[in-house]
């Protein structure tokens, strides 16, 4: 009869304590569908006394999160802690070193020292599994490494940040500011200690480079992603873009190109009838695009309790059931350096801007973007606003060069009331 399968898990807040209810309300469930008996052989968290709303007096209680990686009856180290450095990332390795599996939920440790603990888990014969790290409950780490296993992965984009989806959905339908949505999410708990995390586009693009290093072999590379957070997007750019028939996003794409690996966390639009654009609320949404099965797209919760402690189940499972493989899919040491695109791709763009009550101010607008090569597809020029007009434009594709120069000309221009807004538009 095979052994129990037992855990420490390290780390008892939310996700921490849903793992506990899983595990005691589907024992049996678990030992159907794995072949062994699943328990939890100790526990590690910074305050034992803490009423966390489950009974946890029957567990051994370890102060020190290594210690409990390294326990003689603990075969898979659960890492719930979070944080790229300090003590999650010092558990994780003694966890490997003691030749313990590795479970964890930590986008961060991942994306920093992704490259690191799989060659130390591959070499030591031992399991490092993430599911719960990349879009809560959707399985797209599963889909990528195992489902998809048969195809050339293109293209990978999605909204990975619920709290950010939260933000920009709310502003839309409550005709909010951008500072008036971001007060209420954060009082209701929606953003993390560091706001920036969230609203600075970190924590999705955590998850973008580990999902690129899965789709295209490359080592995670979180520094060549080119970042921007949502804090810029005002509620007129929301109203202004569903006038246009588009919805903001804060979107990850990771794309093979032609001059490299394009990796980019940035506000978008897209067509207010995609998947992407009819995405409310806190969900996610991860589109996945290969040369067999075309365009995939997996829709779900990305964070809270149960999702993200239904995603270490899932991993436990598969630790249980015997199933091994690569970290990021194919063989650590066989990960390519990620080269960066020299240049992104070539998209549409949507520009706002005011213009100054002069005698041929669009005109000299449309000149300006003429000489630079970008073309107009769409414009909307509304009422006057005291001594301005409101303009909208959407360009047919162009590159960021070409759309950066006529930006600069514009400067020049001596039409322009402010700063013009430029987002790129993703076809979706």
């Amino acid at each position: 009869m095979s052994q129990p399968l037992r855990l420490g898990i390290a780390g008892l807040g939310t996700v921490g304590i849903g793992v506990v209810r899983i595990i005691r309300q589907h024992a049996a469930m678990l030992k159907a569908r794995t072949g062994r008996e699943i328990v939890i052989s100790a526990v590690c968290a910074r305050d034992p006394d803490k009423d966390r709303g489950v009974s946890l007096s029957s567990y051994p209680w370890e102060t020190d999160a290594v210690a409990l990686a390294t326990r003689d009856d603990v075969d898979v180290f659960v890492e719930l802690i979070g944080g790229h450095e300090g003590i999650a990332k010092d558990a994780a390795e003694a966890a490997l070193d003691a030749g313990k599996d590795v479970v964890t939920a930590n986008k961060a440790l991942l994306a920093i020292h992704g490259q690191a603990l799989a060659v130390a888990a591959e070499a030591a014969g031992r399991a490092l599994r993430y599911e719960a790290a990349v879009a809560g409950g959707i399985p797209v780490i599963k889909a990528l490494t195992e489902g998809l296993a048969g195809n050339d992965i293109t293209r990978v984009m999605g909204v990975m940040n619920g709290s950010c989806n939260y933000i920009l959905t709310r502003m839309e339908s409550a005709g909010l500011s951008y500072e008036e949505v971001f007060a209420e999410a954060d009082g209701l708990g929606y953003l993390e200690a560091d706001p920036q995390l969230d609203v600075g586009g970190i924590d999705a693009a955590h998850k973008l480079a580990i999902l690129s290093s899965i789709a295209f072999g490359t080592r995670v590379d979180f520094d060549g992603i080119a970042l921007e957070g949502i804090d810029r997007v005002s509620i007129e750019d929301i109203h202004a873009a569903a006038d246009m028939g588009y919805k903001i996003k804060l979107l990850g794409v990771a794309q093979k190109t032609g001059r490299g690996l394009e990796q980019r966390m940035q506000p978008c639009l897209v067509p207010d009838t995609s998947p992407l654009g009819q995405l409310d609320g806190g969900t996610n949404m991860v589109l996945i695009e290969g040369d067999a099965v075309g365009q995939i797209v997996l829709r779900g919760p990305g964070a809270g309790e149960g999702p993200t402690a239904s995603a270490v189940l899932a991993d436990v499972c598969d630790i249980a059931r015997g199933l091994r493989g690569p970290v990021f899919g194919v063989p650590a040491d066989t990960l390519t350096a990620s080269v960066s695109a020299s240049a992104q791709l070539p998209a549409p763009y949507y520009l706002r801007m005011s213009l100054e009550d002069k005698p041929g101010a669009l005109a000299r607008i449309a000149k300006v973007l003429g000489e630079a090569g970008v073309s107009i597809d769409r414009m909307r020029q509304y009422g006057h606003e005291d001594t301005s007009a409101p303009v909208l434009i959407v360009t047919h594709k162009t590159t960021p060069a070409s759309l950066n120069e006529a930006l600069g000309a514009m400067e020049g221009t001596g039409v322009l009331a402010g700063t013009p807004v430029a987002l790129r538009i993703e076809d979706v």
